[in-house]
Parts: structure tokens; sequence; C-alpha cells
């Protein structure tokens, strides 16, 4: 595989690692006033989680995501013309701002995530199952 499709295969990678911890935001608060079992799977909130310390970490450290280093290095850092949805994509995910916005930012939502530990508790039991049953009352 070229570089560059390495490069694509990572920026789809961190599409799908920003479109969860986002949701996750919104989800976990309504799916625990909904009483929504999903929101309480405990492996699900510990990878969430475990994104959002990654993020933070990195963002304290004076440091982009380690996925966004990755494709650049991978795509030399020259980008070819791309198609119009790509580049909506680079503009929703890659913002012009200085780093102290993004530090201030994750380790804000880092803090939120760690209150949903508390105002959301997830559990460690019935495993799969416990993804698709409403809680009973």
């Amino acid at each position: 595989m070229r570089d560059i499709q390495i490069a694509e295969v990572i920026l789809t990678v961190h599409l799908f690692v920003i479109a969860f911890n986002v949701i996750s935001l919104v989800v976990i608060p309504i799916g625990g006033w909904r009483e929504w079992r999903i929101v309480r799977v405990a492996w699900l909130r510990l990878l969430h989680l475990a994104f959002m310390v990654a993020v933070a970490a990195q963002a304290l450290a004076g440091r982009a995501c380690i996925l966004t280093i990755w494709q650049d290095q991978l795509a030399g850092n020259v980008r070819p013309v791309e198609p119009l949805i790509m580049r909506s994509v680079d503009t929703m995910i890659y913002w012009n701002l200085p780093m102290w916005f993004f530090t201030a930012l994750y380790s804000a939502l880092l803090l939120y995530v760690l209150a949903l530990i508390v105002l959301v508790p997830f559990s460690f039991g019935n495993g799969v199952n416990q993804l698709w049953n409403r809680t009973k009352r």
C-alpha cells in the first residue's frame, strides 16, 4: 500500500474516532436521562474515556493528535487537489486556531467526560445483551 493510501486510511480512522467521541458526548447524557442501557456499557465508556485522555494529554503536551501527525508524515505534507467532500471534511476537523485553544477545549471536554462517569455511571454486567435491552423500572 502506498503512503498516500495509508494516510487516507488513517484519515478514515480519525474521522471515526472523532465521530465516536462527539456523538458520545451528546448520547451519554441523553441516554442516562432516557435510561438507555447502551450508555452504561463499560467497554464503550472506557474506550471513550481512553480516547479523550489521549487527546487531552497530547494537547497538554503541546502536540497535535498522533493520527494527524502520522497522516501528515505519510502524505508528505503535500496534498494533491482534493475532492470537495474531502476539503469539507478537512475544514471541519482541522481548525486553524492556536494550540492553547485546543488544550483548553480538550481539557474541558475531558472534565465533562469524567463528570459523565459520575452522573451516568457505567456497569460491567451482561456484556453484549447490555447494549440493546432498555432498563426496566
